[in-house]
């Protein structure tokens, strides 16, 4: 294809800029032509003919003459600087018309292609008006993005003709995992527990640090009564006790090749990171310290322990934007690594494949050693297919089969999970809707418990 044919072909998919005829046209030179086919089956006059063609010439050509200038346009787009993965957010441009005719538009922005949107935009902006049109999008891969051009055609007075051009339109987009989990936990710990029925366990009585007096309710047990109080105010006053503070909480993220595995909704990398992001608030929320270290064949990123609700956006900045590596995990390197940085006492969460990490017989070495410090809590994903397998009828031979393969690795994996128990590390797997819960319910039990 010669570059001419190219750019015109790029013309009829909006990219680029130039003069296009409409189905409007288009039609009525077909008409025309059919009519003309006709006359000279009637023997009409040549010059019959001539002039009709010359007349619907001049008539696309005035038309034409008159459609504003691409100068005439002013533009300007609205978006959100962070959209959450698999979110509708509306982006909304404005469009203002200096030229003394209404004009019919259709548009495509330059989003990337991962984004579902809905394209072209239509409508119709008077005279010397300014309007905001607004339409949907949806994120659904997490990313730094690049939106440089919005690709504009309007037409003319009479619909015979297009004009598009480009208008570069510069903005940056990042996609960051879905905060949903996060912000339910945020705005009420308890009942974003309780919604998948959890409840936080009560801390012993009298243990840990003081937190308030407060008027004492049924329940309440009364060895914590403050009795100086309720002498002074008359009334039945209680101690409140909340676990210590400025406790060290560290994350990693695996983002080796079996994280990429596919669930019904994203992979388990994406369900690992909203996880993350929800047991960080909550620890944050708590006061605690926070470090976040993501790796596969070698370290990827490390965030710093460092405590306040600020610093959760530090780590949604680093950790928005991991993608899955094509290489198998290296637990060995990531443990000496962290044993290197990580001095104090913490309470390690791994979010990794269970069954990968349990085939690693080299780095029960590693963790027995990293016992000695800190607190281990391995959590996965359930494998549904395999789970699926485990509760099929063995109708056929072929099934039965699949049945018998599928019951022997979930009694190798439950062999391998009671041997890594037994040194104290803890690993479980939950349902890939209940990831974040299931981390968090464990934060706060060891919490509570005053494990770390």
């Amino acid at each position: 294809m010669t570059k001419s044919l190219k750019n015109l072909w790029g013309r009829f998919l909006f990219r680029g800029k130039g003069i296009l005829p409409t189905k409007r046209l288009i039609v009525l030179i077909i008409a025309v032509s059919l009519s003309l086919i006709v006359v000279t089956v009637w023997n009409k006059s040549l010059l019959f003919v001539i002039g009709v063609d010359t007349l619907v010439l001049l008539l696309s050509l005035v038309d034409l003459a008159v459609i504003p200038s691409k100068h005439a346009f002013h533009f300007n787009r609205t978006i959100p600087a962070e959209l959450e993965r698999g979110l509708t957010y509306s982006v909304q441009v404005k469009i203002k018309n200096l030229s003394n005719r209404p004009i019919s538009y259709r548009f495509i922005d330059g989003l990337p292609q991962s984004f579902k949107k809905v394209n072209p935009v239509f409508g119709k902006v008077e005279k010397e008006e300014t309007m905001v049109v607004s339409y949907q999008i949806i994120a659904p891969v997490r990313g730094k993005y690049q939106i440089t051009n919005l690709h504009f055609r309007f037409s003319s007075m009479l619909g015979l003709w297009e004009k598009q051009f480009t208008v570069e339109l510069e903005d940056t987009v990042k996609v960051i995992p879905d905060l949903t989990d996060t912000k339910q936990y945020l705005e009420s710990a308890q009942r974003f527990l309780q919604y998948e029925g959890t409840i936080i366990r009560k801390r012993q009585k009298g243990v840990g640090e003081f937190a308030k007096i407060r008027n004492y309710v049924v329940g309440d047990d009364p060895r914590k009564i403050n009795w100086r109080q309720t002498a002074k105010l008359q009334e039945v006053m209680t101690n409140e006790y909340e676990p210590e503070h400025g406790k060290y909480i560290t994350i990693l993220i695996d983002c080796g090749r079996m994280m990429g595995a596919e669930l019904k909704v994203g992979n388990r990398l994406e369900k690992a990171l909203e996880a993350v992001l929800t047991v960080a608030a909550a620890a944050l929320k708590k006061g605690d310290y926070v470090s976040v270290l993501a790796f596969s064949k070698d370290i990827k990123m490390y965030v710093p322990p460092a405590k306040g609700m600020e610093h959760l956006q530090k780590i949604l900045q680093a950790i928005y934007n991991l993608q899955v590596d094509a290489n198998e995990s290296n637990y060995a390197a990531v443990f000496q690594y962290l044993e290197s940085v990580q001095k104090k006492r913490s309470l390690i969460l791994l979010f990794s494949d269970v069954h990968t990490f349990l085939h690693e017989e080299t780095t029960l070495i590693f963790l027995k050693r990293l016992r000695l410090r800190h607190l281990f809590f391995m959590i996965g994903i359930e494998d549904h297919t395999l789970l699926q397998r485990v509760k099929d009828e063995p109708r056929n031979v072929q099934i039965a089969m699949m049945k018998s393969i599928a019951q022997q690795q979930q009694q190798i994996k439950k062999r391998e999970k009671n041997k890594w128990e037994k040194q104290g590390l803890q690993m479980i797997e939950a349902k890939e809707e209940q990831l974040a819960i299931a981390a968090v319910s464990y934060y706060i039990d060891t919490m509570n418990r005053d494990l770390l």
